[in-house]
């Protein structure tokens, strides 16, 4: 099993929690989420709002609060191989009600697919909300180009804070 190392990201300004299902063994390497170099999350976060892409993890906790987003994964602890969803089991989830209590996010997206299974199998029905399912930003992605996933979150993302 492998546990999760990376503490999550928010503060009581937070509006938007964004879901991951696991960090990759990049970003448990970094200790931050999205530390692979082909992983265009902060590419397309930063396109959403306009913004230069955050480099260090300082910038990148200072970007996501500065826009109100929280940032956490699914998954507490697992079994994985290396950083391939796919091989996820033994699922333990993390528990988001302690930023649901502390912030007031009006909206819970999942970063991809299997964030969403296993939102929908552990968290869905003790918080009572549904996730709004945004395409994965993982280079294993290759189906969506880095416009298609800037057009598609800016759609989503910028409704909430309207």
């Amino acid at each position: 099993m492998i546990t999760h190392p990376i503490p999550p990201v928010y503060d009581a300004c937070s509006t938007i929690l964004i879901l991951g299902s696991f960090p990759s063994v990049k970003s448990r390497e970094q200790g931050f989420f999205y530390g692979h170099p082909q992983n265009r999350f902060w590419r397309v976060l930063a396109a959403v709002y306009h913004k230069s892409v955050p480099q260090t993890v300082v910038e990148k906790r200072d970007f996501l609060l500065s826009q109100g987003i929280a940032l956490w994964d699914v998954v507490a602890s697992c079994e994985i191989i290396g950083s391939a969803d796919h091989s996820i089991k033994q699922v333990i989830p993390n528990n988001i009600e302690k930023i649901l209590r502390q912030a007031h996010i009006r909206q819970i997206f999942v970063n991809g697919k299997t964030a969403l299974k296993y939102y929908g199998q552990y968290l869905r029905e003790q918080i009572g909300k549904d996730a709004v399912c945004l395409p994965s930003t993982s280079p294993a992605n290759a189906a969506w180009s880095l416009e298609r996933l800037v057009e598609t979150w800016r759609a989503e993302i910028l409704q909430i804070n309207q």
